[in-house]
């Protein structure tokens, strides 16, 4: 027998060396991955806790000015709200053309479907054309937060995909410097200059049957022990039945 060495193929030693430099790549991205998301996580972070704090100092300067004109004998008048949800209360059978193509061009198309719409002249106008076939109001941030955290799904290549990652977020909206859930929820409640973008994103809310029902006539108004039109704040009352 021969004393020397069996050398092995070049093909093995080149496939070796390939494995050795492919895992010497994975670990390196996986190094810079971890890190970026470290530094991602801080800037998310600290967004957060800037919304916080922005939501509390406004609460404070409402509380603030309404004890003020309460002092002097005055009455405070809230803002406008900028911010509607609206559900559409009625299925597909016996809506009128009109009706049935405003319903669509607010993405209402199936009983139970919630959407936030921007409120404007035009859109309230619309909002009074399906009266008899939706419920709205002003959602607070509560609700807001309620329905992107537990309801929330985005429409991505006209797909119907769950937000389980803040990357979904980034991949779509980032551009617009909206990068979390948190971002997202901040422009959609505030109504801030991407808030078409933002809201385009999110497929329209697929809502149950309330708890305990609806009213008895469910097609009267709201004012008038129905359920449709205009409810302002109450509105997060169904929404919580909803949810």
């Amino acid at each position: 027998m021969s004393s020397d060495k069996v050398l092995a193929p070049e093909t093995l030693l080149k496939q070796r060396k390939h494995a050795q430099k492919a895992a010497a790549d994975k670990a390196a991205a996986k190094s810079a991955a971890r890190l970026e998301n470290r530094k991602k996580r801080q800037v998310i972070f600290k967004r957060a806790e800037q919304y916080v704090n922005e939501y509390r100092q406004t609460e404070r300067a409402e509380v603030r000015l309404r004890r003020q004109a309460k002092k002097v004998g005055n009455f405070y008048v809230p803002a406008q709200p900028k911010l509607a949800f609206v559900i559409r209360t009625k299925g597909i059978n016996k809506i009128p053309p009109k009706p049935r193509k405003v319903l669509q061009l607010l993405r209402l198309l199936q009983i139970n479907n919630g959407v936030f719409i921007r409120l404007t002249y035009a859109t309230t106008q619309m909002l009074q054309i399906i009266t008899p076939y939706a419920a709205w109001g002003t959602p607070n941030l509560k609700t807001v937060k309620e329905l992107v955290y537990k309801r929330g799904y985005a429409k991505i290549n006209k797909q119907r995909l769950p937000i389980s990652d803040n990357s979904i977020i980034e991949e779509n909206l980032g551009k617009y410097g909206i990068i979390c859930v948190e971002d997202l929820v901040h422009e959609i409640y505030t109504v801030g200059p991407n808030f078409k973008p933002a809201n385009n994103f999110l497929w329209p809310f697929k809502l149950s049957n309330p708890t305990g029902g609806w009213a008895r006539r469910k097609v009267r108004h709201f004012i008038e022990g129905g359920d449709v039109g205009n409810r302002e704040d109450k509105i997060n009352a169904l929404v919580r039945r909803m949810n």
